[in-house]
């Protein structure tokens, strides 16, 4: 046995190696997140056709999906409305609610190329995403798995990353409530929530018409940390999702609208104010 182990550990690390020189030979198409700092970390944006994993603490689902929701979109425009495979655990949708559709248009992806597969566990979330990650019709595929999986090993992660470079395809993971193991991704992210500061409200059509509560909504903002880059540093920023230009940006340096000045009664400075009074 004891030969027979050492024996797959050196199949193994002979294969990451000639996967890691493979990537380290060629230029991987890359997708611009939009954040600039984060893009020239990245060396232009995220590794298209590669396995890339987020994690986050179980009280943070909302704000990883919300991210890798981001990412699957921003790599979903490269492949030409190819359609986004997302597979998600039957314990994860229990623990963190079902998918919204509408919630993902409101964040700029399009739900009619959004296919769901629920798995009944982690070994059939993993073949299925597998599957996936084999089928070049596909442009994102991705795995969500809740808790600490003993299946997502070093084997695993091979072979999905293979299967994202044979075929073209993207992989993003979505750990929730787990703990990163050794892997072969091409980046590692930790996210959280960030402060959204609520957005300008809408201004009525008439004085008695209240504006919407839902106006005064901010923008998803994600404290992201790049904890693994094959490729280059790490780094954590601020990134703020704007949802019409469907990309991350570093949120603007004043957070709180500021308010127009109104057309019949102009600003004026205290003193142009008092000597007006005075004349």
């Amino acid at each position: 046995m004891t030969g027979a182990r050492t024996n797959t550990l050196a199949t193994l690390r002979g294969s990451i190696e000639r996967i890691e020189a493979h990537a380290d030979g060629m230029a991987p198409g890359r997708v611009a997140l939009g954040h600039a700092e984060a893009d020239a970390t990245l060396q232009g944006g995220l590794a298209l056709a590669a396995v890339h994993e987020v994690f986050a603490e179980g009280r943070q689902s909302a704000a990883a999906t919300g991210f890798i929701a981001g990412l699957a979109g921003l790599a979903g425009r490269a492949g030409a409305r190819r359609p986004l495979v997302w597979v998600r655990q039957d314990f994860t949708e229990i623990e963190s609610g079902a998918l919204s559709m509408s919630g993902l248009a409101e964040l700029g992806l399009d739900p009619r190329c959004v296919v769901t597969v629920r798995a009944a566990d982690v070994d059939t979330a993993l073949r299925t995403a597998a599957d996936a990650l084999a089928c070049d019709a596909v442009g994102v595929v991705v795995l969500e798995v809740w808790g600490q999986a003993r299946q997502l090993d070093l084997v695993a992660s091979r072979k999905l990353t293979l299967a994202a470079q044979a075929s073209g395809v993207t992989g993003l993971l979505l750990r929730v409530a787990a703990e990163p193991l050794p892997s072969t991704a091409e980046t590692r992210w930790i996210v959280r929530a960030a402060h959204s500061p609520p957005s300008a409200p809408l201004v009525p059509a008439a004085p008695l018409v209240p504006a919407s509560p839902w106006s005064a909504w901010g923008a998803p903002v994600f404290d992201a940390q790049l904890v693994r880059n094959r490729h280059g540093p790490v780094g954590r920023w601020i990134m703020e999702w704007k949802c019409d230009e469907c990309l991350f940006a570093k949120p603007a340096a004043v957070s709180q609208p500021v308010a127009a000045t109104p057309a019949h009664r102009p600003y004026q400075t205290p003193a142009r104010a008092r000597q007006r009074r005075a004349s």
